[in-house]
């Protein structure tokens, strides 16, 4: 009895263990200039997602481990953390370093705090790590308000709306880019992304004053880096990547596609042995009259002369590989209070998801400024140059081609006895082999 009672205590108690390690935070967020509160601010449990937005009051209330920490952050201000008491007072200090940074507009310099018109800064830093050759695909998410989307091809081709489709005609909804203050219709996958400093996005109609109406979807501009004053400075950076399917479409095997076919037939009211695609069914009615298949067999070849047996072809396998991305930059910077210089190579490898599909490109940048005449603390005279080098070659998948493979018939095979590849026969569908439609799509001129 003693033992019971003991048991009954002990339950009750380690709920109440468990409830006193945890404790009830209530808050106010305010800021330092005005002292006035914030609303929206973000007051989360350090690394996890338990979190709560303040009210219009700037209060909130939360309920976390007593040995946790919390994360108290809004945008403009700097992100602070601390140990949650029952009552907080939390005063948010302005980040000036974001407030004065500098962004470009295409005729001036301004300070960001000072901007009237819709304009994003996208950090570069972050852009990097994603090992993306397109330095446009890799803003898709980045930028408010901007779509970007992409064919899939190795190259990493993207169009993108800032503004929505501004027109019917093919490509003229993309918006106008600027490099070092040159507007450029080239792709942007030709550029080699660790060459850039800064990117700007100009969104609103205010972008027109200064560049007309080729601005009217919208500007990226795009400063690539420049020597920085200080001793010869040497960076190499390598990187290799791979690439897969996220999800992979699950395809019938010759037996599935035989019964789906056969079952087809039957719905129909046809007899499913007159088929031409070598497929024999051993097949009846039952007492109900219900149709029942109880088994299937196949021709040891679909053709006539002999020479392309059956088989039993994954193509989505066959036809499609891991993806692999290779980089490599090296850059050599140096300046003075007289001048700078910049000077990169860089090579980039992309050897796609589907077979024999890849792009390659071999790049060289370099830069100068050299300031001649100083009268005062103002220089009067500056001479540089901007030379670029870019050498690419692609190899793309056939258009529809993944459409066609998971169209495909698994019963017929890759080549023929002859070893060549096999092609359409007897009541197959007139298409032409995956296999073979890539390796010939491999031979056209880059």
């Amino acid at each position: 009895m003693k033992n019971k009672i003991f048991l009954s205590l002990l339950a009750l108690t380690v709920p109440l263990l468990a409830w006193s390690q945890t404790i009830t935070v209530k808050g106010i967020v305010t800021e330092n200039v005005f002292n006035e509160p914030v609303m929206g601010a973000t007051v989360v449990e350090t690394g996890t997602s338990n979190g709560v937005a303040t009210d219009m009051d700037g209060r909130f209330t939360l309920t976390v481990p007593t040995k946790s920490t919390l994360t108290i952050s809004f945008i403009g201000y700097k992100t602070q953390v601390q140990k949650p008491q029952p009552t907080m007072t939390v005063v948010l200090e302005e980040n000036s370093e974001l407030l004065n940074e500098m962004v470009v507009t295409g005729y001036t310099v301004q300070r960001k705090a000072d901007l009237t018109g819709a304009v994003s800064v996208v950090s570069v830093d972050e852009i990097a790590k994603q090992n993306e050759n397109n330095p446009i695909k890799a803003l898709q998410g980045r930028v408010p308000g901007m779509n970007i989307a992409a064919d899939g091809n190795p190259s990493g081709a993207a169009s993108v709306r800032i503004r929505g489709i501004g027109t019917l005609r093919d490509g003229a909804s993309e918006p106008l880019y600027i490099i070092d203050g040159v507007p450029t219709k080239a792709g942007m996958h030709e550029l080699n992304g660790n060459d850039i400093e800064s990117i700007q996005v100009l969104k609103d109609a205010s972008s027109a004053s200064i560049y007309g109406s080729r601005a009217a979807n919208g500007v990226i501009i795009i400063t690539t880096k420049r020597g920085k004053e200080g001793k010869v400075k040497i960076n190499f950076d390598a990187s290799v990547s791979a690439q897969t399917y996220a999800h992979k479409m699950k395809v019938l095997n010759a037996r599935e596609f035989g019964q789906v076919m056969w079952q087809g037939y039957v719905n129909d009211g046809f007899n499913p042995n007159m088929n031409g695609l070598g497929y024999q069914y051993d097949w009846g009615y039952d007492s109900q009259g219900v149709p029942v298949l109880n088994g299937i067999t196949m021709s040891k070849y679909l053709d006539a002369a002999g020479t392309t047996p059956a088989s039993d072809t994954d193509w989505f396998d066959e036809t499609t590989r891991t993806g692999f991305i290779q980089q490599y930059n090296l850059s050599l910077s140096n300046g003075s209070e007289r001048g700078s210089s910049f000077f990169s190579l860089g090579y980039y490898k992309n050897k796609g998801i589907i077979k024999h599909s890849d792009f390659e490109r071999f790049s060289a940048r370099m830069n100068s400024d050299y300031k001649l005449i100083k009268v005062g603390e103002r220089h009067l005279i500056t001479v540089g140059e901007n030379f670029t080098v870019n050498r690419t070659s692609e190899v793309q998948a056939p258009g529809g081609f993944l459409e066609n493979v998971l169209q495909f018939n698994p019963s017929l095979p890759i080549r023929t006895v002859d070893g060549d590849y096999a092609g359409p026969v007897g009541g197959y569908p007139d298409r032409e082999n995956p296999l073979a439609r890539l390796e010939r799509n491999s031979d056209w001129p880059r």
